[in-house]
């Protein structure tokens, strides 16, 4: 029995091994060909054809994400022929395979210059200390970091000043608002106006106020009375006047016809009773 056991632990043991050692095969056959497609990528860098060197580098990738070459040399060369963005992506692509120190430190690097190109600099800071960690020896990452420090300093400076000057042209606005209030409540000009309009829609049109209009209905009232009588012209008497002066004419006239009357009856003779 214990044979038995035995004989069936190696065998177990024996088909292990050998599938560990077809698998370190295939995981060994994966890396150069992963090498291959990434050689196969820089060739075509070199050619300029970077629509197929593209696809090499991302069949490396697919072999064997741990080969991060494929994307790291592309990222390079989006990042030389200006392509900042296409390179950032590779570059942070190759920072996420990457399982050494060296990778890593290497693809962070790259990112941080990156970064500065497009004027990020507190993001370059990030990515250069991310380099150093993974490589704290690397002179010119530090120097990198130095530069980045210093240009994110300058950056949020200018982004100090532009927030207070912001701040200032909104807080004078404001001030300017309640200046216009201010002065909208202190003069009364508005009001005046309106009072001095309603003052003059009181007044006729001779310019003289009008009364309640219980008085104006009298004049209305009045002026009806007038309507009959003919209004005098200038230069002319009313028919009133001629009429008063008549009368006074025929009185006067009545007085001097007896005056004349009187006097004749003073200075006749008396007739007597002989004849001549």
């Amino acid at each position: 029995m214990k044979l038995y056991l035995t004989y069936f632990f190696i065998l177990i043991f024996g088909l292990s091994f050998a599938q560990n050692k077809d698998k370190e095969k295939e995981q060994q056959l994966a890396l150069e060909n992963a090498k291959n497609y990434v050689y196969e990528g820089n060739e075509l860098i070199d050619a300029d054809n970077y629509i197929n060197a593209e696809m090499e580098y991302r069949k490396a990738i697919d072999k064997a994400p741990s080969v991060v070459a494929g994307s790291y040399n592309l990222g390079n060369t989006y990042y030389e022929k200006g392509n900042y963005d296409e390179a950032l992506y590779r570059h942070t692509e190759a920072a996420k395979n990457a399982t050494s120190k060296d990778e890593k430190y290497r693809a962070y690097h790259n990112i941080g210059n990156v970064l500065m190109k497009e004027e990020l600099c507190k993001e370059a800071v990030e990515a250069y200390k991310n380099a150093l960690r993974n490589n704290p020896t690397d002179d010119e990452t530090r120097y990198n970091l130095a530069l980045a420090k210093e240009c994110a300093a300058q950056q949020q400076q200018e982004q100090d000043k532009e927030e207070e000057k912001n701040d200032e042209d909104k807080e004078n606005e404001e001030k300017n608002e309640d200046k216009k209030e201010d002065e909208k409540k202190e003069d009364p000009k508005d009001e005046g106006d309106q009072d001095k309009k309603e003052g003059e829609d009181e007044k006729n049109e001779d310019g003289k106020p009008k009364d309640e209009k219980d008085q104006g209905k009298g004049d209305k009232k009045d002026d009806k009375k007038e309507e009959g009588k003919p209004k005098p012209q200038p230069g002319q008497l009313s028919p009133q006047q001629i009429k008063n002066l008549l009368e006074a004419m025929n009185n006067n006239e009545q007085k001097v016809q007896e005056k004349i009357n009187a006097e004749k009856q003073k200075g006749a003779k008396v007739k007597t009773e002989k004849d001549w």
